[in-house]
């Protein structure tokens, strides 16, 4: 297992933890569920309750705990942490198949309504910022929540092991500190009821967790100087970087934290800035991209005087505070569209938004009364398709055109509400239809009376 490991006592002594809580006898037999990000704290974690389990499998117990590795895909990750994800969970899943070990590889989504884009460029959410921040609900507390629920629906009650550390930050420390029940490893999970969390490696300092990664080779058979080098690219500040003197090889690395390559909560994006200046060229318009969403946030012109819930939302300067305005909508997803075809030059495998998410922006447009400029006209505009771009069939096309012949307005009319029908269904949540109906026929009825 390499020297630093056996010359750290607390590792060892977090392995025999480890092995003496999945042991432990419950009424449940309650499943772990450990958060996995591909990251260097969730890569430890996981390292250690591999070699916890496959020591007990040594030693003839019976491993009858499952442990579910479950990854939260935002839609919007960081495309070199993506591709370094999917490789990893397909390695974990691979080996724990051969090594015939309890352990289940699964990733969570937003809903498609939640997603980011759907959120900003369909419903016109403004992109996040300190005090507004609906992705980390949408995108990644909800769907979480949701897995660990069904587990708790299937087994009664889950225990969560997540891998903060005390050292890492001021404010995680207390948020452990403060759900942690005194003289017990499990603590109260502040969300889900019946459900615990377990942090077996909060007490390891960030030397010991490079430590591990670089030392102890990784138990599924993945490539841990892959991991270094991605975090040693992304390292702007290489100051806080420990050396972890046990091969030359082993420089400073850099903490760099991933998420969201479309992040507006941080002022700078350091670590997709780094990557590019380490060679990671074909990702600078994605950092040019996500600049001019900051740049032009509280742009009030690019505003609305309302909310989606009609609220009005100026402030006492006049400044529009509502959600972004159709015309910028529109603009938004040409500039994103435009982005992904310049990467896919370079990568062509990345699409930084889906076709299930363009066809539901697509929805919501149609509900917000937009029936002019639609989505499959700005994708062929952008990728130089000629897609045609029906609602209904030909024939029916002709037969309706033919019995409207004297009222062409008519003709429209019924053209989107057939487009706010048919694309109703595509949606998870089908509710509003009607209003969607009252509300296009009460704004045709005042056009045509003006």
């Amino acid at each position: 297992m390499g020297n630093f490991k056996m010359q750290n006592k607390r590792i060892e002594n977090i392995i025999e933890e480890l092995k003496d809580q999945y042991l432990e006898q419950d009424r449940y037999n309650r499943p772990w569920i450990i958060g996995y990000s591909g990251g260097k704290d969730s890569t430890v974690l996981l390292t250690l309750v591999w070699l916890a389990i496959e020591n007990l499998k040594e030693n003839g117990y019976s491993l009858k705990r499952n442990v579910y590795v479950v990854c939260n895909d935002t839609m919007v990750e960081n495309p070199v942490i993506e591709e370094y994800l999917s490789i990893v969970l397909n390695k974990i899943q691979m080996a724990a198949k051969e090594q015939h070990l309890p352990i289940t590889v699964a990733t969570t989504m937003p809903e498609l309504e939640d997603s980011f884009w759907c959120c900003v460029i369909g419903k016109g959410y403004p992109v996040p910022n300190n005090s507004f921040r609906f992705c980390t609900e949408k995108m990644k507390i909800k769907p979480t929540s949701k897995f660990i629920t069904d587990q708790v629906d299937a087994d009664g009650e889950a225990i969560v092991l997540v891998g903060t550390r005390l050292t890492e930050s001021q404010q995680r420390e207390r948020s452990i500190r403060r759900h942690e029940i005194k003289g017990h490893r499990l603590s109260k999970h502040p969300l889900n009821p019946n459900t615990y969390t377990y942090a077996p490696i909060k007490e390891l300092l960030l030397e010991e967790v490079w430590g591990i990664i670089n030392t102890i080779p990784s138990p599924w058979g993945f490539d841990n100087k892959i991991l270094y080098q991605i975090y040693k690219d992304a390292s702007s500040d290489d100051y806080e970087c420990p050396d972890v003197v046990t091969d030359e090889t082993h420089k400073a690395c850099g903490q760099s934290r991933f998420g969201c390559w479309i992040c507006t909560v941080v002022k700078e994006d350091k670590s997709m800035s780094s990557l590019i200046n380490n060679g990671v060229e074909w990702m600078k318009p994605l950092l040019e991209f996500r600049d001019r969403l900051v740049e032009n946030r509280n742009v009030s012109e690019l505003r609305c005087s309302t909310r989606r819930n009609g609220q009005k939302a100026i402030d006492n300067t006049g400044h529009n505070l509502g959600n972004y305005t159709m015309e910028y909508r529109i603009q938004l997803l040409r500039e994103l569209l435009t982005v992904q075809k310049e990467t896919q030059e370079y990568r062509s495998s990345i699409d930084l938004i889906t076709n299930q998410e363009l066809i539901a922006i697509q929805v919501i447009w149609y509900r917000d009364g937009n029936f002019t400029t639609t989505v499959n006209d700005i994708y062929n505009e952008v990728y130089g398709y000629n897609i045609p771009n029906t609602n209904i069939g030909l024939q029916e096309r002709l037969l309706l055109e033919k019995a409207c012949s004297e009222t062409p307005q008519h003709y429209q009319l019924i053209q989107e509400l057939l487009a706010l029908q048919k694309n109703k269904v595509l949606l998870m949540r089908k509710y509003g239809l009607a209003t969607d109906l009252e509300t296009r026929l009460g704004t045709f009825v005042k056009e045509d009376n003006q």
